[in-house]
């Protein structure tokens, strides 16, 4: 047992030392395989026997307060670790397949807050978030696939706001990745009765200047989230969608009307990670090259408003407008692969074109 806890330990240490988001332990039909994700590539690290896969998954489920017996239905479940790279927060996830248990761990390492210039590719664009934070209220929504950095942002921006504003700020999250001094930070907690809605209206009755919403998933929340735009709180929160204007559509789907959007909607960030251009590899770089980078990946931006976003509710609304001038997810990306930053594949796999 003491071996497996030592091979568990390593295991988590290891994949803190690439920055990996995730360990995948993946049963194959004689043996076991674990795989780094490592930025956006899975990276298989290196081969285990069954019977010591078996017993590391035990280990980690263990820890985890999970069923150990209990291998035909997925669970979830979360702890926190401490190693030489600080306090960890790991959520663990099983799932059975056909020759035996899956598990996913999600890494949640805490890191210190970057500052807003030096997420984006484009300085401007970082300009541009930071003049948005000047507004004692309305709602300012960040859009991206899981894993694009949003919550980075968000975390840059509300350290921005509390040095140079002095605003009292209240974050709701699911889970809270980044603990900080700076802020009060409330964790979703379903069974004892804090959801993003319950969260949210205690929230409003603590006297915040600007709230952070992890993310907006449902009709209450967003109506919740609205209101709250409405009566005087900056609110800044996040969504899943394909680009700034899909943000409009989904508070429409969530039952908030074009009145309320137009009034308190004050941007749009369309968010993804792009890997920079290695000057000493040739194509993506192996594991190693990319442990010894300080910056390996960094943020490109849509931002949707202004004349801009009136324009794109119109749209919505079905009133006839003309093409709507911005810099889109896919200009940006252009501009960076022009200006030799980004690799040229980065464009077909982020950006959607049909004919």
């Amino acid at each position: 047992m003491i071996e497996i806890e030592k091979l568990s330990e390593k295991l988590i240490e290891l994949a803190c030392s690439f920055s990996a988001s995730d360990i995948h332990i993946v049963p194959k039909k004689k043996k076991a395989v674990i795989q780094f994700r490592i930025d956006d590539d899975i990276k298989e690290i290196f081969h285990l026997p069954k019977a010591i896969c078996e017993r590391l998954i035990s280990h980690f489920k263990f820890m985890a307060q999970m069923d150990i017996g209990e291998k035909r239905r997925p669970q979830n479940g979360a702890y926190s670790f401490h190693t030489i790279y600080g306090e960890v927060h790991l959520r663990l996830s099983t799932l059975p397949t056909v020759f035996d248990e899956s598990l996913v761990i999600r890494i949640l390492l805490e890191q210190s807050i970057q500052s807003p210039e030096k997420l984006s590719l484009f300085p401007s664009e970082s300009k541009k978030m930071l003049s948005f934070l000047k507004h004692s209220h309305g709602l300012l929504i960040l859009t991206g696939p899981t894993g694009s950095g949003k919550t980075t942002t968000l975390y840059s921006l509300l350290h921005y706001a509390k040095k140079h504003f002095k605003r009292n700020i209240i974050t709701l999250e699911d889970p809270v990745e980044t603990k900080s001094d700076e802020m009060l930070q409330v964790q979703i907690n379903e069974k004892a009765g804090i959801t993003y809605a319950n969260g949210l209206k205690a929230i409003l009755r603590h006297d915040p200047d600007v709230i952070m919403v992890g993310e907006i998933r449902d009709h209450e929340t967003a109506r919740i989230a609205v209101r709250a735009g409405l009566s005087g709180h900056l609110v800044l929160t996040t969504m899943h969608t394909r680009d700034a204007k899909g943000a409009i559509y989904r508070l429409l789907e969530f039952g908030v009307t074009f009145s309320e959007i137009e009034q308190t909607l004050i941007a749009v960030a369309a968010q993804r990670l792009v890997h920079l251009i290695c000057p000493f590899c040739k194509g993506n770089c192996p594991p190693y090259c990319k442990k010894l980078k300080e910056i390996r990946r960094i943020g490109v931006y849509e931002l949707l408003y202004g004349k801009n976003l009136t324009a794109a509710i119109r749209e919505a609304k079905g009133e006839e407008q003309s093409e709507l001038d911005y810099m889109k997810l896919k200009d940006v990306i252009k501009k960076g692969i022009a200006l030799g930053y980004l690799y040229p594949d980065i464009y077909d796999r982020w950006v959607f074109e049909y004919e």
